[in-house]
Formats: C-alpha cells, sequence, structure tokens
C-alpha cells in the first residue's frame, strides 16, 4: 500500500475545508495545510482534525503549492484546493492506485458546482487535472493564478475515474470578483514574460472565447448559467488583453 500525503494550500477557507478535510480522511495518510495567514476561523477546523498545519505568507499560487510539498511527508501527493472535494467514486480510484501504484502521476475529471449548478459543458468540463502524483517527478508550473502540475519528460500518466467536485463560485458578484481579481495577476504575470496584446487578440479571442465554450463546448446545454459563464469567460478574456495593453502604456519599453 503506497501511504499518501493530501496538501491543501489555504486562505480564510473557513466555509470550504472542513468539507474538503472530511472527503479524505479516509483514504489519507497525511493531510497537510499550509495557510497564508487565515483571518477566519480556517486554523480552528484544521487543527480540530489533526492535519499538519503551517503557515506561510502567500507567495503566489504556484510558489506556494510548491513551498507546501516541502512539507509532505510522503513522495506521494494529492494536491487538493480548498473549495473542492473528492467524489466517493474518485475516492474508489485513489484506494485501487495506492494498493498498486504504477503511474508517476494520475489525472481525473473536475466537476465545477457553480451557483447551485453542476457544469457538465463548457471549457469547464471536464477540465482535466493531474492532483495525484509522485511530488519527485515533477513540480508546480503555469503562469499564476492557473498553476499546472508539470510531470518530468519520460514519466507517466494514468486516468483515474470519478469527479473531483469544485464548489467554485456560491453566486455571480463572486465570479465577477474572482475574474477582477485573476485578470490583474494573470496581465502582471503575461507583461513579466513580454506577452504582448495586439488589437487582434483584444477583439477576436474574447470572441473565440464564447463561440468555444458556448457553442463547440456544448455550454447552451447547461441552460441559463451556461450562457452566464461562457459571456463571463469572454469578458474575462477582453479584460486580460486589456490589461495588458494598459501595462505596456504605462511602462513603455526603453530604446
Amino acid at each position: 500500500m503506497t501511504p499518501i500525503s493530501v496538501v491543501i494550500i489555504t486562505l480564510n477557507e473557513g466555509p470550504n475545508i472542513e468539507r474538503c478535510i472530511n472527503s479524505v480522511l479516509d483514504i489519507a495518510d497525511e493531510i497537510v495545510v499550509m495557510d497564508s495567514i487565515s483571518v477566519d476561523n480556517t486554523k480552528e477546523i484544521c487543527l480540530k482534525y489533526g492535519v499538519k498545519f503551517i503557515e506561510q505568507p502567500f507567495l503566489g499560487y504556484i510558489e506556494q503549492k510548491n513551498k507546501a510539498l516541502e512539507f509532505s511527508t510522503y513522495p506521494h501527493v494529492l494536491s487538493l484546493d480548498a473549495d473542492e472535494e473528492v467524489s466517493e467514486e474518485l475516492k474508489t480510484s485513489i484506494r485501487q492506485a495506492k494498493e498498486n501504484w504504477q503511474g508517476d502521476g494520475y489525472y481525473f475529471n473536475r466537476l465545477t458546482n457553480y451557483c447551485g449548478k453542476w457544469i457538465r459543458h463548457t471549457d469547464w468540463y471536464p477540465d482535466q487535472k493531474l492532483r495525484l502524483f509522485d511530488k519527485r517527478k515533477g513540480k508546480w508550473s503555469g503562469i499564476n493564478p492557473h498553476d499546472i502540475y508539470t510531470l518530468q519528460a519520460g514519466t507517466s500518466q494514468l486516468f483515474l475515474k470519478g469527479d473531483l467536485l469544485h464548489y467554485s463560485f456560491p453566486n455571480i458578484d463572486h465570479h465577477l470578483d474572482i475574474v477582477k481579481k485573476f485578470t490583474s495577476i494573470l496581465a502582471q504575470e503575461s507583461f513579466k514574460k513580454g506577452k504582448k496584446a495586439g488589437l487582434f487578440s483584444l477583439l477576436f479571442n474574447p470572441l473565440w472565447k464564447f463561440i468555444k465554450s458556448y457553442f463547440i463546448r456544448r455550454g447552451f446545454l447547461d441552460g441559463y448559467y451556461g450562457f452566464v459563464i461562457a459571456v463571463i469567460s469572454a469578458f474575462a478574456t477582453f479584460v486580460k488583453y486589456l490589461k495588458i495593453r494598459e501595462l505596456y502604456k504605462e511602462n513603455p519599453p526603453v530604446g
């Protein structure tokens, strides 16, 4: 049996963290929570369950997750966000993987709950995530705030049945608040990497985002909220490129 450490990063996740922890109590050999100095009851809830609780000022999504891995006792890790829950079917698959570990990493589908509705289309499903892995074989990478776990070349990935349940946005206002926050982070990271945002990207990419999400990925089958998600996703794409352009105006290249 391969032991696993469940690793979670948190910041003011009082409404979510208990659900997340409860979903892994019977498959985790250790639960590690790295908290960015929450001011709500996140710490009290975590300590109630006897998790390994580390306080670390926020370093960035990618940096925080890599830092958290340093505190796991076991090399095999299940990484979760605090607003996620492991479904019963996925738990069964993870138990089977623990009994017969064959891959360097395992990925599975993530199913998102939006304003109380499970979204089974748009760009949000199946939304495959590699979250169970041997931490010696890869690291967190990507562009903040969109982290992705990347395995080294020559490693193997296997698929597990069962959904990771994601309780994303309880209401549309929360979604719009996250769009504002995340587009600023993405714009800053893109600017640092020298990514440009021409007029074509500003005009065409949001339109393509809507068409892809609503029509190609059949967001219309999710009804009203499928339309809302497609529109807000297109809007977020527009805002991201707009903010990149503004950063170049505020910080023109020298020479």
